[in-house]
């Protein structure tokens, strides 16, 4: 028994049509057929999962239980489940075991979400792709030639292989939304300051978000519903009321009154020839739905050299203690990125705190005119494996150092934005191209509207 994503599925598990063991053994099947191929999970976790099952059926059987009662769900190895190793993609962590869940994953398991394993980042969440020394390299499922991205690629290989519909996943610098685009899912990486974090690493803590990636809008939906809300656990999180965010996913209605920008590389970015042509036959199709499209950017030029600053302050502060020890045996490039973020002062750090605040601003003045913006979520599609960055974009050379080649994705972080990555079509040889719906901070209920309703316009990928 199939069925067509995680809403549906918990539908037919509250209504008896289905048992939590059967799906979940289900499940297990598909990870253990699919694993040696894509390499997508750190650990899988057959025991417990089929004994949360069991316990998922009985609340099931007297109507109880809550909204992901018995729906299998995969966790980012970066994230926080008490019992289980959480190595970060790193030698350093290789054995270490969290003592506590991340509130988020305690959300998903008081739902009544079957956690039914781990899945692979590369070293300390650094890269677009996913590779590392602990577990390897994991494999796109729409084409096992190329790269999932990252760095929550195995999330997303394995919501792409039908491992599970639902995955959580991480979003520092378009952790999220680089797999979803590459692997032709939905991710969503939620505004800042909605969904607890904590506990967990240290790494990179006013950029990155923990968010879903999911085989549906609606599904991606559902999962924030659940993890959404502050927590004293995180004093990164205000208690903000950002609607029904599951209710504008499923019924999206009419888009007749949103004034959509659009822009294919916000002024400044290269972009693929393909994937120009789907985001243009994807902003025809937004208009087709009632929305007023106009072609609009900030203006604001690449933001690249400002998220570094951030980013590599943070991670030297992070990571930077385990150079001494581990830099031989960190993956190719790591120990670069974090020696990087030495030579950044603390006056610098904090000069580039007051130009992002200025940056957020900025993006608040837009979309006091726009309803929300919408751009390729990627500038390319997937590319080979064993490769850290793309050679080119648009003919354009890639900077070797660090992951600018995502520069699409990087306003959402410094600004704090919600985004929505959503399947736009694929290039010429059948591989995805991601839409990105982005909307001022605490939109979420908004972008996941307007990629549902593009997503219910459209035939799947």
């Amino acid at each position: 028994m199939t069925f067509a994503d995680a809403y549906a599925l918990a539908a037919a598990l509250r209504g008896g049509r289905a048992t939590a063991v059967d799906v979940v053994s289900s499940a297990l099947a598909a990870i253990a057929r699919r694993q040696p191929d894509l390499n997508a999970m750190t650990e899988v976790l057959a025991s417990s999962a089929l004994a949360s099952a069991e316990a998922s059926d009985r609340r099931l059987a007297r109507g109880a239980g809550g909204p992901l009662e018995g729906v299998p769900v995969t966790v980012k190895d970066h994230i926080w489940l008490a019992g289980v190793r959480a190595t970060n993609g790193s030698l350093a962590y290789a054995d270490f075991v969290p003592p506590e869940d991340c509130v988020a994953v305690q959300r998903l398991r008081d739902a009544g979400a079957v956690i039914v394993g781990k899945t692979n980042n590369p070293e300390f969440c650094y890269r677009g792709v996913t590779d590392n020394l602990v577990f390897g390299l994991t494999r796109n499922p729409r084409d096992l030639s190329r790269t999932p991205g990252g760095s929550s690629g195995g999330a997303g290989a394995s919501v792409a292989a039908g491992l599970t519909h639902l995955a959580l996943g991480t979003d520092g610098g378009g952790s999220i939304r680089i797999p979803a685009s590459f692997c032709g899912v939905v991710g969503h990486k939620p505004s800042f300051g909605l969904v607890p974090k904590e506990p967990g690493f240290k790494g990179w803590k006013s950029l990155s978000v923990d968010g879903p990636l999911a085989t549906s809008v609606r599904d991606a939906a559902l999962m924030l519903s659940v993890i959404a809300g502050p927590s004293a656990a995180d004093d990164t999180t205000v208690p903000v009321d950002v609607g029904d965010v599951t209710g504008a996913a499923v019924s999206p209605g009419t888009l007749a009154g949103l004034r959509i920008a659009y822009s294919a590389d916000l002024g400044f970015a290269p972009v693929d020839p393909s994937v120009r042509a789907a985001f243009a036959a994807a902003v025809a199709r937004l208009a087709s739905l009632g929305a007023e499209l106009i072609p609009a950017a900030p203006g604001l030029g690449d933001p690249t050299a400002l998220w570094n600053t951030v980013a590599l302050a943070e991670g030297y502060a992070s990571e930077g203690p385990l150079l001494a020890s581990w830099r031989s045996r960190m993956s190719d490039g790591t120990a670069a990125i974090v020696q990087a973020g030495a030579t950044i002062t603390a006056g610098a750090y904090v000069d580039a705190l007051h130009e992002r605040n200025a940056y957020s601003a900025a993006w608040a003045g837009f979309f006091s005119r726009y309803d929300v913006l919408v751009t390729p979520t990627m500038q390319m599609t997937a590319f080979p494996v064993g490769r850290l960055r793309p050679e080119t974009i648009e003919g354009r050379p890639v900077d070797p150092f660090f992951d600018d080649w995502c520069t699409l994705c990087l306003p959402a972080n410094l600004a704090g934005l919600p985004a929505t990555s959503v399947p736009a079509g694929t290039d010429e040889a059948g591989l995805p191209i991601g839409l990105q719906v982005m909307g001022p901070r605490w939109s979420d209920a908004l972008t996941l509207r307007v990629a549902a309703a593009f997503e219910s316009s459209r035939p799947p990928i």
